[in-house]
């Protein structure tokens, strides 16, 4: 499995799933056309990409190419490397029929084509060394994000002064804090909540 620095932003949970068993990256969904209306993740987004870069992977047909497109606008600093896949026309396995434009998505493409096409973006997948001291489930408890009565007025408290999404699971925030900081950032910023 390869490790990647970038967040990865795909359209849906399928993509998520797919890419999720060939790399090591937080990766992140639009769910499709809502990330026109959903703020918050599009806040989180941006966040992202100012913090490590972001790698856009969406489908080849036109919805694809409207949520890229209204990604490379939104987020202000080109620290975005647009990833393709090419047009493969097919059935993806989990669905009846092929869709509108006869195309398989990102969950529909083999390793290797995905793998090549993170490569002719120029995305080298390298082993990215390891925080010290990431932030484990086990802090989250400590420090009373978890586990506890209040726990999830917390976290709320938490993401808003990190201008984070209040939906994300207590997974996905943990993926997202070790994304975003060091254990000692963590630490400081939980110390003083």
């Amino acid at each position: 499995m390869l490790k990647l620095e970038h967040a990865i932003i795909v359209e849906g949970k399928y993509d998520k799933i797919r890419l999720s068993s060939l790399l090591d990256a937080l990766i992140i969904t639009t769910d499709g056309f809502h990330i026109f209306r959903d703020k918050e993740n599009l806040e989180l987004i941006r966040t992202l990409a100012q913090k490590n870069g972001l790698i856009v992977l969406t489908d080849s047909d036109m919805a694809g190419f409207k949520i890229r497109a209204y990604l490379n606008s939104a987020i202000p600093g080109g620290k975005i490397i647009n990833v393709y896949i090419p047009d493969v026309f097919g059935r993806e396995r989990r669905k009846e029929k092929t869709s509108a434009e006869g195309k398989l998505g990102v969950e529909g493409m083999d390793d290797r084509t995905l793998l090549q096409c993170f490569e002719r973006a120029g995305v080298f997948a390298r082993v990215v060394p390891e925080r010290q001291r990431k932030i484990t489930k086990g802090d989250f408890f400590e420090d009373g994000l978890t586990g506890k009565p209040d726990s999830s007025a917390r976290r709320d408290r938490l993401k808003e002064k990190l201008s984070l999404p209040r939906r994300l699971s207590v997974n996905n925030f943990l993926k997202v804090m070790n994304a975003l900081m060091s254990k000692d950032e963590y630490l400081e910023i939980v110390k003083n909540l």
